[in-house]
């Protein structure tokens, strides 16, 4: 890659937004992930607050689709009890989302009147 390549600057780390990351699970519903700032030479920064972050799955028809959503919390076990009301909006805002996708899809499917091609029309045209 060229030096002034714009798709190099994404590969960059920033050493003043470091997280040690640790994963925690019941084996059962999902994951939290524990984020815990720390600085350039891996000590705790403790000018930033620790981040919850959970994990879990939606089975859907097409196979499991992840779910992943911030948790408010102060510690590892407050997370714990949140996780239920916050994978519960975080599921809720997927639906939501898929839904929409759903009718946007369904808005750019191709009617009869709306182009054809063949004989009778000529020109192929795409929504």
């Amino acid at each position: 890659m060229a030096d002034n390549d714009p798709r190099q600057a994404e590969l960059g780390m920033d050493p003043g937004a470091l997280y040690h990351e640790e994963i925690f699970t019941d084996r059962n519903v999902g994951t939290i992930q524990k984020l815990t700032p720390v600085k350039g030479d891996g000590e705790i920064d403790n000018a930033r607050e620790t981040l919850y972050v959970g994990q879990t799955q939606l089975m859907t028809p097409m196979g499991a689709l992840p779910i992943t959503f911030e948790i408010e919390a102060d510690s590892l076990e407050q997370a714990a009890r949140h996780f239920a009301d916050h994978a519960k909006v975080a599921v809720e805002d997927t639906m939501n989302k898929l839904n929409e996708l759903r009718r946007e899809a369904a808005s750019s499917i191709v009617t009869p009147g709306q182009g054809s091609f063949g004989p009778a029309g000529g020109n192929i045209q795409m929504p």
